[in-house]
């Protein structure tokens, strides 16, 4: 047995308190606690404890300190229970103590996975360009469950994707305007799917804009791109041959045999 000789509290942190025992009638320092535990199991000066209670005192001294620490990693934004456990593993918080902290702060209601997925979605809804499905995707790397991922997802609805996309293609066709219409669209429907919009919101945001087709604006383009080939090819190529590159270069880029020809007939000798 040892007897507590004195309780300190510590000059670092006024929630914390140094445990002195004595030992063969020695005082010597014992360990520490939170407030939490001083108060919980009545600590006092006097008080006898057995090496087992001693023991399982630090133990659950160390659990309650990184349950705080889980929970300043947690005052910053919500997490998912995997980057909470990562977290802890991070700060070598003892193995058979993580899963004790992490169903703590579930039980207390810090940590739910549903919520914070429909959190996350809801922000990324609202500040980013992503899609619901690279914010499934990032759900999924945090840990969240698929049936839960796929849960949250359904807030971000067609009409939400389809606003979204639409403001989206409408800023990158004013400034594309050196592209072909065609070109262009590929562009667009490439990046759409990368961002994680669904097929059908992608095409029918596409479809919407196939009829918004500038024809003076293709032709600037063509004249544009045409110049970058007259200017690459007219040094080694001449007459027939120097057509033929300068066609089969605008027709790669996606412009139509009408303006390709109207070109060549303007611009090329």
């Amino acid at each position: 047995m040892a007897k507590i000789t004195r309780i300190t509290t510590q000059k670092k942190s006024k929630s914390r308190y140094n445990i002195f025992l004595d030992r063969n009638n020695k005082e010597t320092y014992g360990f520490s606690v939170d407030e939490d535990i001083l108060i919980e199991f009545h600590l006092r000066k006097g008080l006898d404890l057995d090496e087992s209670t001693i023991e399982a005192l630090i133990q659950k001294d160390n659990i309650h300190k990184s349950f705080t620490l889980a929970l300043n990693y947690l005052s910053y934004r919500m997490r998912s229970k995997k980057e909470i456990h990562d977290y802890l593993v991070k700060k070598e918080v003892e193995p058979d103590q993580v899963p004790v902290v992490v169903a703590r702060l579930e039980n207390e209601g810090f940590l739910n996975d549903k919520e914070f997925a429909a959190s996350l979605v809801r922000t990324r809804k609202n500040t980013t360009s992503k899609g619901p499905l690279l914010v499934k995707k990032e759900l999924l790397e945090k840990g969240v469950p698929l049936i839960t991922a796929e849960e949250a997802v359904q807030l971000y609805s067609y009409e939400d994707q389809y606003d979204k996309a639409a403001k989206w293609v409408e800023k990158k066709l004013k400034s594309n305007g050196t592209k072909s219409f065609r070109q262009q669209v590929q562009s667009l429907q490439q990046t759409l799917m990368q961002k994680g919009f669904t097929n059908d919101v992608i095409k029918d945001v596409l479809s919407e804009i196939n009829d918004e087709k500038d024809e003076d604006n293709e032709w600037e383009a063509v004249v544009y791109q045409g110049e970058k080939l007259l200017r690459k090819f007219s040094l080694k190529e001449k007459g027939p041959a120097l057509k033929h590159k300068i066609k089969a270069g605008l027709y790669r880029k996606g412009f139509s045999f009408e303006h390709i020809d109207r070109f060549i007939e303007e611009y090329v000798e």
